[in-house]
């Protein structure tokens, strides 16, 4: 129900006297106290604007690699092996996690995007869409409102394949959207509107008889599509075959941008021909602003850093222009 501007001013009266009663102590039990009373969210308080960030110039140049961002010493290594500072850090937080704040503002503070795969381990996302974690919800979107810097968030990763707790072997589309939803709708009711929402589903290459359509929440719930896809030894060997059929997929029913949201390419020889491949792909794609090399040892050696010559044609790759920003300035 829309409240008059004299309700409102009423409200906001109350709550006022209310805080000062109760001894709120942060803004995040604030925001809490004005839901509770009805109140309109504080009229004084500028959201960060996201905009700029989400169709960017440049393209972002990104990394998710162990430590970072609650370190920088992982980034600086990484930045010192590929001659260039990357501007979007990945990290990933368990469902129950709270909001790593300092994580958050360390990438900002370093020039980069921070950006979150959340991953709903528990409860089901049949759990989540029903309301079960509400509360949750509404504390990590209060905690994302008050820091007030951009961040990427991407809920449920790989949606469209088998090897998660919420993926296809347990749930039906209509869980994932549903709880995608409830988790989006819930963060513009705390007015977290510095979010980068990042819809994510693996390349439908090994999983092509999984359509990606009843798994999308819709153009207004998301601002990214954040495919995931790697250069493996019996895989994709080229970016048009290793993306393209998932974006043409996506391309019937969405015009959204796309990230690579992850990436790397398995040891051997062929690394540093998939290197220059990704890179030059990218850089010349007007589809995907930008990648995140997952440089990890996990399943695979995917760190960029154990093949001197793959470094190279890295650092050849990253020296484009086109490649890299400062997300301050965008």
């Amino acid at each position: 129900m829309i409240q008059s501007r004299a309700a409102r001013l009423g409200l906001a009266l109350v709550l006022s006297l209310t805080v000062a009663l109760t001894g709120c102590s942060s803004k995040a039990e604030e925001s809490a106290l004005r839901r509770s009373t009805g109140a309109a969210p504080d009229e004084t308080f500028i959201p960060y604007d996201v905009r700029p960030l989400i169709k960017p110039s440049r393209k972002y140049l990104g990394v998710a690699i162990d430590g970072a961002p609650k370190s920088m010493a992982p980034i600086e290594a990484f930045a010192a092996n590929v001659g260039k500072r990357p501007n979007l850090i990945e990290f990933y937080a368990a469902w129950g996690d709270q909001y790593e704040t300092t994580r958050v503002r360390n990438a900002w503070d370093s020039g980069a995007l921070p950006l979150i795969a959340w991953e709903p381990f528990k409860p089901s996302l049949a759990a989540i869409a029903r309301g079960d974690s509400d509360a949750y919800i509404r504390k990590f979107a209060d905690d994302v409102r008050n820091l007030n810097l951009p961040v990427g968030i991407s809920f449920g990763h790989e949606m469209n394949t088998f090897w998660y707790p919420w993926g296809t072997s347990d749930n039906e589309p209509t869980d994932f959207v549903g709880a995608w939803r409830r988790v989006h709708d819930l963060f513009a009711e705390s007015g977290a509107t510095n979010v980068i929402w990042v819809w994510s589903p693996n390349v439908i290459n090994p999983v092509p008889t999984v359509a990606l359509r009843p798994y999308y929440p819709g153009d207004s719930y998301i601002d990214w599509v954040g495919v995931i896809g790697y250069y493996t030894r019996t895989g994709a060997h080229t970016f048009a075959a290793l993306y393209g059929p998932t974006v043409r997929q996506v391309r019937k029913f969405s015009r959204k941008p796309f990230l690579i949201q992850e990436t790397g390419s398995e040891p051997g020889p062929r690394k540093r021909r998939d290197v220059a491949d990704l890179l030059a792909g990218v850089a010349g794609s007007r589809s995907f602003l930008g990648f995140v090399w997952f440089n990890f040892k996990k399943r695979a050696d995917w760190r960029i850093e154990t093949d001197p010559e793959a470094v190279a044609l890295f650092r050849r790759g990253a020296a484009d222009q086109r490649l890299g920003f400062d997300v301050r300035a965008p």
